[in-house]
């Protein structure tokens, strides 16, 4: 036992920082500066609009962006990683909030924060790249469809729908518009999405998300525009740390959103440091730290009221493109959240709903890459079949279950493609005969021989073909089965190839394997297919050494001359040809 805990212990110890992930932060201290007062500023628009969308108000996006992106900085496992409230994870809060309330929503990011951490000292981490690329494309457009339906209520200027499908909220905002119009709000939505868009063509350098609402919340009060709400009043500081939230009666309830929030924030979080990692040289996220940095701004972000949180692709990206080199620059922006917080709420909450549901739109529209999306449909149909599948079903679901379907559709035509690589060849086993042999030998050994090899893998999804080629063998004596080019055996292949086996053993035909692997006799071994072919030592080395197997067979059944007589019949054949 005291083993067993120094050991986890031990894990627990490798992932907290070390010195060296402090000591980067001192190198280029003014540059991290820098890039963290750019990041803030991008990010404040980006904290409010996520916390209203969530449904728990703008104050919680703040809370989530100051506390959970301190936290994950400081423990997490990319110097380059800013974290915070994302648009994937509030398209997996909004149903959570209309089924469980703001209580519900906090007591998911706890639970979800233990999960993190346990997939941590797990070393589940290193599991991320084995998820292919059209089901993270697929993910990501289906997630900027969902953002951009999120934000139509807000920018129509209309009170959000009952529901939590976002379609369904999304069309009857419209329906409600219709009836009675608010030009405003559409104004003011439009105009930030385009000088968003715009500017980030013209001068990608400047944070235009910032510059655009604070045109629109200046245009909102100089004109008192009544119909532009604005997101209301935001408390003056960060609330104490509170745990009364908590219902210890719905944790049961809770455990399926927690995983699916879990499971989200994981695969964000690794993607986006994989992201940053890609765009620097020199940086490598530890994916172990960066889950264990998200479990613990998850577990702190919802005592001080803020949402679930996960590493943010687009302020990641703002911060690798400002020059930053450490951790320092996200602390930084954290810190510089903070300040607005306390200093500057009363103007914060004066900004328009719309304006920051044109920010969203904007980011939406951003976050699709169109030539990435081209050239992935064009790749081959199985990757244009993943990416679109996992976009719908992101759009018609939700993202836990749109990832586990692209994986899986993704898995099964991965496996398609890698079974159609198997084959199985009949081969001319003449040429490795040993020895010297008449034309005549050669026929009949022809005759009454057939030699197969095997190409590629021998498992569960291609294996019963060969059960089908094998049984059809017909009009022969020895079958000879070339096994040193078979990648892989498992237990379904293993057992295919025992009943092909035994069903020509009933036929009368003996069947000879040469070049069996070691690393495949185990699997081979389990289900008794070594056995039964050593039973009659039918199992060899090398292919010619069954080739003379078989031709000793052939020999015993009186189908060939044997040594003695195949030199007379040399002899005879050489006389007739002197004459």
């Amino acid at each position: 036992m005291s083993t067993l805990l120094a050991g986890a212990w031990g894990r627990v110890r490798s992932l907290l920082p070390a010195r060296a992930d402090f000591a980067v932060m001192s190198r280029n201290p003014r540059r991290d500066l820098l890039a963290g007062l750019t990041v803030a500023i991008v990010a404040l628009p980006l904290a409010l609009g996520f916390g209203v969308s969530s449904g728990l108000g703008a104050e919680a996006g703040l809370a989530t962006a100051v506390v959970a992106g301190a936290l994950a900085a400081l423990f997490g496992g990319s110097n380059l990683q800013v974290s915070g409230p994302t648009g994937a994870m509030t398209v997996v809060l909004v149903p959570i909030v209309a089924r469980y309330g703001p209580g519900g929503v906090l007591t998911v990011g706890l639970i979800a924060g233990v999960m993190l951490i346990l997939l941590a000292v797990a070393r589940a981490g290193r599991y991320m790249q084995y998820v292919p690329a059209p089901v993270v494309e697929g993910f990501t457009l289906g997630i900027a469809c969902v953002i951009g339906l999120q934000q139509i209520p807000n920018a129509l200027g209309v009170a959000k729908p009952e529901g939590d499908k976002v379609l369904v909220v999304a069309w009857r905002a419209i329906e409600t518009f219709v009836g009675h119009p608010n030009w405003t709000a559409v104004g003011l939505a439009v105009g930030v999405a385009v000088v968003m868009l715009a500017g980030a063509r013209w001068r990608p350098g400047i944070p235009f998300s910032i510059v655009a609402v604070i045109a629109a919340t200046v245009v909102a009060l100089v004109f008192s525009l009544d119909a532009a709400a604005p997101i209301g009043a935001l408390p003056s500081g960060l609330p104490a740390p509170s745990l009364s939230f908590l219902d210890p009666a719905a944790l049961g309830s809770l455990v399926a959103p927690a995983v699916a929030v879990a499971a989200l924030a994981a695969l964000e979080s690794l993607l986006s440091a994989s992201v940053a990692d890609g765009m620097t040289v020199g940086q490598k996220h530890d994916p172990d730290k960066e889950l264990f940095g998200q479990g613990l701004a998850n577990l702190a972000a919802p005592l001080f009221g803020g949402v679930p949180a996960t590493g943010a692709i687009a302020r990641t990206a703002v911060n690798v493109r400002s020059g930053a080199g450490s951790r320092l620059a996200a602390l930084v922006h954290a810190a510089v959240l903070a300040v607005i917080v306390f200093a500057a709420a009363p103007l914060v909450s004066r900004i328009p709903l719309a304006a920051l549901a044109g920010v969203l739109l904007a980011t939406a529209i951003r976050m699709v890459e169109v030539g990435s999306l081209r050239a992935m449909t064009r790749a081959t149909r199985s990757d244009a079949v993943v990416l679109v599948l996992t976009a719908v079903a992101t759009l018609a679901l939700d993202l836990v279950y749109a990832v586990i379907i692209g994986l899986l559709v993704a898995g099964a035509l991965a496996l398609r493609a890698v079974a159609k690589q198997a084959r199985m060849d009949q081969v001319d086993f003449r040429p490795d005969l040993p020895g010297e042999h008449s034309d005549e030998e050669h026929a009949l050994l022809a005759e009454h021989i057939v030699a197969y090899r095997l190409d590629g893998p021998l498992f569960f999804a291609g294996a019963h073909r060969f059960l089908l080629e094998l049984s059809e063998v017909a009009d022969v004596r020895v079958v000879i089965l070339r096994m040193s080019r078979v990648t892989t055996i498992d237990a379904t292949g293993a057992l295919v190839l025992r009943d092909a086996v035994e069903k020509l053993n009933r036929r009368g035909i003996i069947v000879l394997a040469s070049g069996i692997r070691p690393g495949q006799r185990q699997v081979l071994e389990s289900v008794g297919v070594l056995e039964l072919l050593r039973r009659e030592g039918r199992e060899y080395p090398t292919t010619p050494e069954a080739i003379e197997g078989a031709r000793a067979h052939v020999q015993r059944a009186g189908l060939l001359p044997a040594p003695a007589q195949r030199r007379t019949l040399n002899t005879v054949i050489t006389e007739e040809t002197s004459r």
